[in-house]
Order: C-alpha cells, then structure tokens, then sequence
C-alpha cells in the first residue's frame, strides 16, 4: 500500500494496530476522519487520550469506573451479597445487557491457563477471596466461558471458596461449550443466569 504522505501512513498504521482493523479498514476510518472538521476530530482523539489517563479500575471488583469504586458496587439498589465472577470486563457488558442480573461482579482479568502461562496468581482471584472472607456474601455466580480453562478456573476458585458458607453456582449450558460469553445472545446469557446451577453437581457431571 503506497501513500503519498507519511503523516497519513502514520496514522494508517496507528488504527492497524487496533484488533481487528486490518489495512484497508485502517485507511477508510483515517480517510474518513479527514472529512470531518478538524474540531471534531480534535475532540475525538481528546475524549480517547482522557479515557485512557483518567479511567480506573474499582478497587472491589476491577470494573472500569470513574472513581475508586465502579458505579455497579456503589448502587444501593442492587444485590450487594451476590457476586458474578467473570473473566473480562467485556463479560459484565454482555450480562448487563440481559437486564437479568441484579448483583455485583468480580473480574479475574483472565482464567488459568498452563499452555498460555498464566497461573493463579496472575488472576484477581486471591482478592476474590479475601471480599468474600470480609463481606456477607451468600451466592457466587461463576460466569466463565464454558471450556476447559473456563472449568479448570471454577474448580481452583471453588477449592478456594470451601471454608466459607455460602451458595456456589455457575451458569446453565445454554451456551455451547467452547464458546464464548461476549457472542452469546442476550436471551441465551440471560435464560442461562436465571437456570444457574450447583458447582458441585455441574463438576462432578463433568
């Protein structure tokens, strides 16, 4: 691909870098970025530079927030003693907009995976512990993508959780194993939230 302005290569190869943006998709977002008015395009890229220096992550459950504390665990109004533990922040997007779960969430920023060496201790799961040891929770929902990492991160965590009394459940199979929870449909992820199952019986079936 030649160009005859290296500032328009530059920023070509800027939003290659994206996931996803290939090339010629890189091109038609910058040619298009070019028609627009330079303020407009000037408050883009501010809003993008702002997000990035000024975002946070919460310091209960690792969402992206505002302030110290994500705007889900600070409302009142939702289910402070039920805890959904999911693998990305793209995860809590995609059951929130089921509008079927009514708790908090806990992100592991990932799940265990030995081929990929990415162990226990690389996860937010031991700060998983230590909220449920210091809070009263009653019910953690595992809502990880149903595969062999996805098990093997509930069965570690689940060991983990044994001395505490509480109720440990985990998504319905209505979702494929293998897949994943950010392509699901909202009617799937939700039916499968609601038919939430024992971790117990689920891991000895398995």
């Amino acid at each position: 691909m030649q160009f005859s302005s290296s500032l328009l290569e530059n920023a070509v190869n800027e939003f290659a870098k994206l996931p996803g943006i290939g090339k010629k998709t890189a091109l038609r977002l910058v040619l298009h970025l070019l028609k627009q008015d330079t303020k407009e395009v000037g408050n883009f890229s501010e809003v993008i530079a702002k997000m990035r220096s000024e975002i946070r992550f919460c310091h209960r459950c690792y969402n992206v927030a505002d302030a110290d504390i994500c705007s889900i665990c600070s409302n009142s109004l939702r289910k402070q003693e039920v805890i959904c533990v999911v693998e990305s922040i793209r995860d809590v997007i995609a059951i929130e907009s089921t509008q079927q779960f009514n708790g908090t969430y806990h992100i592991l920023g990932g799940v265990i995976s030995p081929l990929d060496g990415i162990g226990p201790d690389q996860l937010n799961i031991e700060a998983l512990i230590a909220r449920v040891g210091k809070e009263e929770t009653e019910e953690i929902i595992f809502a990880l993508n149903p595969n062999i990492q996805g098990d093997t991160t509930i069965y570690y965590i689940q060991k983990k959780l044994h001395p505490f009394s509480l109720r440990i459940t985990t998504i319905a199979r209505g979702i494929a194993f293998g897949g994943e929870l950010e392509y699901a449909d909202e009617m799937t992820l939700a039916r499968s939230l609601q038919n939430r199952l024992p971790v117990e019986s689920y891991v000895t079936n398995r």
